[in-house]
């Protein structure tokens, strides 16, 4: 007599809650999910809150958000390139959050123009990557690679806004 057993099934992993709270803040919540352009969805949702959280802070308290954002995140996005099973995925967008807020980090307050054309340029060196920022994501492992090199092209974002802003305004 032959007896058949059924396999095991086998269920999705399960995630403690903090998995779940890694994910979420390196996906910003719903903008890393865009189906399209999810790093350009991520710095757009910066954009739109800095004038809210960020920039109304005293220059100390945005260096300390900065700094708070890049440690908390690296964490965060290395337990999430863990879960999701890729390095860097598309989907994680929070260092686009520190690199597009570090483009606004002199800056008290600026108009809808020069928020938008520091979106803009900050795109522009996150998406080309010019040197140093390509290999910047190599000096450091796991989510620390993922955050240093938005910290680059952030700074180019700024340096460059800060000078046109000198020159235009």
């Amino acid at each position: 007599m032959t007896t058949h057993t059924t396999p095991p099934r086998h269920s999705p992993p399960r995630h403690s809650t903090l998995d779940t709270i890694c994910i979420h803040v390196s996906r910003l919540g719903p903008f890393g999910c865009s189906p399209k352009a999810p790093g350009t969805a991520g710095s757009a949702a910066a954009m739109l809150a800095a004038p809210l959280l960020f920039m109304p802070l005293s220059p100390g308290w945005r260096v300390a958000v900065l700094f708070a954002v890049f440690l908390l995140g690296s964490l965060a996005v290395t337990r999430a390139e863990s879960l999701l099973g890729k390095k860097d995925p598309g989907e994680i967008v929070l260092d686009e959050l520190l690199g597009q807020w570090l483009t606004y980090l002199p800056f008290a307050a600026l108009s809808w123009g020069w928020l938008l054309t520091g979106f803009v340029l900050f795109r522009v060196f996150d998406i080309l990557k010019p040197y140093p920022v390509r290999n910047a994501e190599h000096w450091l492992p796991g989510g620390w690679g993922v955050m240093i090199d938005d910290v680059i092209a952030g700074l180019y974002a700024m340096l460059c806004l800060g000078l046109l802003r000198l020159v235009l305004a």
